[in-house]
């Protein structure tokens, strides 16, 4: 069952029919998923909601999948709340640092919550063959889930997308290909194969249900945090899927009585040598350019141009929040202050937010006081990594001072 009643385009507001597949509207926008809130609001609790233990699956009244055999699962997960309390105490902080830990979901990212839901929607209308562009997890992710599900999918990445990357696409099922240029210049490939190979695009925004399986992540926090919304959500913005389907989720939340008309701020976080969203939310405007020679070693939020840059910079203004670029040594530098203060290994772009908060917090735009959410969206582990080369000779007397 599902208690979808329409598709429309995020920018007209043209309805569109459900139960058949869409890529962009005519007005080459994204198409978001519409439901009949009060009808979910009389199928489900709050209290029958956390009886439930199927990761983000939990959510279905909220989720667009009609038969419940085209749900394809690895093993989902709710992902953690983990509080910087040595970094709360070191900063003098009255408030609380929580790490949303995406990298606990199945192949290692928050692109599983996305790509879980296209691939079961594709299940649904029976597509076989699905392509995408990526710089890395996101075409893990949906070799993975089509692999379940008997699809076939060919990924395109960046030239210098790290080896771990390709190589679990390849592994995990992906016809995957490198390609002399940035996501922007696979997403073009992807697009003019459409016709000439019969592949359905399952680029960032360009179909209508990653950001409902994006969308889980406002759920899901929400119902961890007692259904009361933090002052604060700091987001790695790349395509900016996760931060429209989070403000999405929240309004769907308070159009069923869940919670109230509080908001996060919500802060698109971006990197200095990529930050489009940044430039446009500066200068006022919606639409950001596309952004040249962009580069930085987070590779998740090397993102020259997006499609729904309009729903990421309106989220924003609308929260009051802010987008905000840091330095790719502030990046790597907050990686290692978390990692070796408080055990914990955040990816580049988590650390990216961990950075941004710290330079927020220092020119006054958020409080000491402030609960704030980063999202760590992948594990560390799949990062290069300081090199360390101590080592022992056990054939030599041990030196045990130096220890």
């Amino acid at each position: 069952m599902s208690f979808v009643t329409h598709l429309e385009c995020s920018y007209t507001g043209e309805h569109y029919e459900a139960g058949i597949p869409h890529g962009l509207s005519t007005a080459g926008k994204p198409i978001l998923v519409r439901y009949d809130l009060e009808a979910i609001k009389k199928a489900i609790s709050k209290e029958e909601m956390a009886t439930r233990t199927e990761g983000f699956w939990r959510y279905k009244e909220f989720l667009p999948v009609t038969q419940s055999q085209n749900r394809i699962s690895l093993g989902e997960v709710v992902t953690p709340l983990i509080r910087m309390s040595h970094t709360e105490q070191k900063l003098g902080l009255t408030g609380e640092i929580i790490v949303k830990d995406e990298g606990r979901l199945p192949t290692g990212s928050f692109k599983a919550r996305g790509l879980a839901l296209a691939v079961s929607m594709a299940k649904e209308f029976g597509i076989d063959h699905l392509a995408m562009p990526t710089n890395g997890n996101a075409g893990a992710a949906m070799a993975a889930y089509a692999t379940a599900a008997g699809m076939k999918t060919t990924i395109f990445c960046p030239d210098d997308t790290p080896a771990v990357n390709v190589e679990e696409i390849a592994l995990q099922g992906g016809d995957v290909y490198r390609v002399n240029g940035l996501i922007n210049d696979c997403g073009k490939i992807v697009g003019e194969g459409k016709d000439k190979t019969g592949w359905f695009d399952v680029s960032t925004l360009k179909e209508p249900y990653r950001i409902e399986g994006k969308k889980t992540m406002g759920l899901e926090l929400a119902e961890q945090l007692g259904w009361e919304l933090p002052d604060a959500i700091f987001y790695p913005t790349g395509g900016g899927t996760g931060l429209i389907g989070m403000w999405k989720a929240f309004d769907e939340l308070e159009a069923i009585g869940w919670i109230g008309s509080k908001r996060p701020k919500m802060i698109a976080v971006q990197a200095t040598g990529c930050a489009p969203i940044v430039k446009a939310w500066e200068a006022g405007e919606e639409h950001a350019p596309v952004w040249e020679n962009a580069w930085t070693a987070a590779a998740g939020i090397r993102v020259p141009v997006a499609v729904g840059d309009f729903l990421i910079i309106r989220a924003v203004r609308a929260s009051d929040g802010f987008a905000i670029a840091v330095d790719e040594d502030d990046i790597f530098e907050a990686r290692d202050e978390i990692a070796r203060e408080e055990g914990f290994l955040l990816c580049p772009e988590g650390a990216a937010t961990y950075a941004a908060y710290r330079q927020a917090l220092g020119d006054g735009r958020v409080s000491k006081t402030d609960r704030v959410v980063l999202y760590n969206c992948a594990t560390g582990l799949k990062y290069p990594m300081p090199p360390v080369n101590k080592s022992v000779d056990r054939n030599k007397p041990v030196k045990y001072s130096q220890f």
